[in-house]
């Protein structure tokens, strides 16, 4: 009997049970999902969701599903901690916006490379024997867009057009 008593003292409490100061039960809900080892954890989800509401979160969810739940709420919690307004959403808008102005360069500069392949089609066609647009003085690259097909000058509006829907999305 003294045996058990001295196996539960020796074990250290979670790292809830221990913020909180209280004796960590063998069926501690926290315990699984912060260990002693990780006071920080749970000392930012304590302070952005508190211990009653995490405690009901976890008692709601089935168990396979505390782990991901705690993950989020770990996840969540540090966020609000840098960013208290927009916590995840804040920087998921940050990351949108990148996004979006990356694929606004991308579409200029396929837009940028069709009007060169325009440029250059237009010359070879008008110029036809001109050294430099001889097949020995010719690139390979450009050898292999000779022949594939050009894009129409429409094509390449609607790829401009998109880039400045684009900007002007984010303008405002």
């Amino acid at each position: 009997m003294k045996e058990s008593g001295r196996k539960q003292s020796a074990a250290s409490p979670c790292a809830a049970c221990k913020l909180l100061r209280r004796r960590c039960a063998q069926d501690c809900v926290f315990s699984p999902y912060f260990p002693a080892d990780e006071p920080q954890k749970f000392a930012s989800v304590h302070k952005v969701f508190g211990a009653s509401n995490v405690n009901k979160m976890l008692q709601e969810l089935p168990e396979h599903q505390r782990g991901d739940a705690v993950s989020s709420m770990v996840y969540e919690a540090n966020a609000r901690v840098r960013d208290p307004v927009y916590g995840c959403v804040g920087a998921i808008s940050s990351l949108q916006q990148q996004i979006d102005h990356l694929q606004t360069q991308l579409a200029i500069a396929q837009a940028e490379v069709v009007h060169m392949r325009m440029r250059q089609f237009s010359s070879m066609s008008s110029g036809g024997g001109t050294a430099e647009n001889s097949p020995e003085n010719v690139s390979p690259s450009s050898r292999h867009t000779q022949t594939q097909p050009i894009m129409s000058l429409f094509t390449m509006d609607m790829v401009v057009d998109h880039a400045n829907m684009g900007e002007s999305l984010w303008s405002c």
